[in-house]
């Protein structure tokens, strides 16, 4: 059966609270469905940004809505507009506080905002020397220890790393990478170029989502890579179909948008476990 999406625009009241024209939610079949896998009935928890908040920013049907239907999990948002990954630590403490550790697997969604904001990459380690033994003998050799703080992004993602995985030992963490990055006009002092502009550190967007994959191989989860994976690319105008409005927010996904997004999550997830908690 063939998806039925409405060829009529809904107005609905947008974030920014002005009236708005919105994409209807993509109705979903039972065929696309996958009901029975390993992640019905599990509890997730979805960390980001805008693209994650319940608020529905730009969309009338968020990624994790779809995903509660097409998996049949159980959702639990923490995700804000306009968060940094500084602020994917604050989100992990509140989901430990709310919700200790009765989670099965955490989703982090960030970075695209580190980016634009010109957070400095810095580095994931300082390195100094050290004594061991080796082999009953004593040696010296080069030792490494990670960098948690908030001014870098290796440093943001190493403070939450840090954080879930002493504090969601049993839980499936999976780190997700920012999708491409379209032009956004929100108002005259709020204007964010496209990613083919470097942000204030001479950095493009690239360089952001290759730390991120460097990230989830040093603290062993798995990685999404929705920059390369999700299909979306807002600087082609064929595409603008998938976000929020042609000329002032090809940065936030529409319905359609969040609906591929979802459909891209589903079929990664199915090719990992849902959690390791042990009764």
């Amino acid at each position: 059966m063939k998806h039925i999406i409405a060829s009529i625009l809904l107005l609905t009241v947008g974030f920014n609270g002005l009236a708005q024209q919105a994409v209807p939610k993509v109705n979903v079949t039972d065929q696309e469905k996958t009901l029975n896998s390993q992640w019905q009935g599990k509890r997730l928890a979805f960390l980001g940004d805008s693209i994650t908040d319940k608020r529905r920013v730009g969309t009338t049907y968020v990624y994790w809505e779809y995903l509660n239907e097409l998996l049949g999990i159980n959702s639990f948002v923490y995700g804000i507009s306009g968060n940094q990954w500084n602020d994917i630590y604050k989100q992990a403490v509140k989901l430990h506080d709310e919700k200790g550790t009765n989670i099965d697997a955490i989703l982090i969604f960030a970075g695209t905002n580190d980016y634009m904001h010109d957070t400095p990459v810095g580095e994931f380690f300082t390195e100094t020397t050290k004594q061991t033994n080796f082999n009953g003998k004593e040696v010296t050799r080069k030792y490494r220890t990670p960098i948690l703080n908030d001014s870098t992004f290796c440093g943001r993602i190493n403070k939450a790393m840090s954080y879930l995985k002493n504090n969601f030992p049993q839980q499936q963490i999976i780190i997700m990478t920012p999708i491409h990055r379209g032009y956004a006009k929100f108002n005259e002092k709020n204007v964010q170029p496209d990613e083919n502009y470097a942000n204030g550190q001479g950095l493009y967007i690239d360089s952001y989502v290759a730390i991120l994959k460097q990230a989830a191989s040093y603290w062993a989860v798995p990685l999404i890579d929705l920059y390369s994976t999700s299909g979306l690319f807002p600087m082609a105008d064929s595409h603008l179909q998938y976000f929020h409005k042609k000329d002032t927010d090809r940065l936030h996904p529409n319905a359609l948008g969040d609906y591929r997004l979802a459909k891209t999550i589903q079929y990664q997830l199915l090719g990992l476990p849902s959690g390791f908690v042990t009764e």
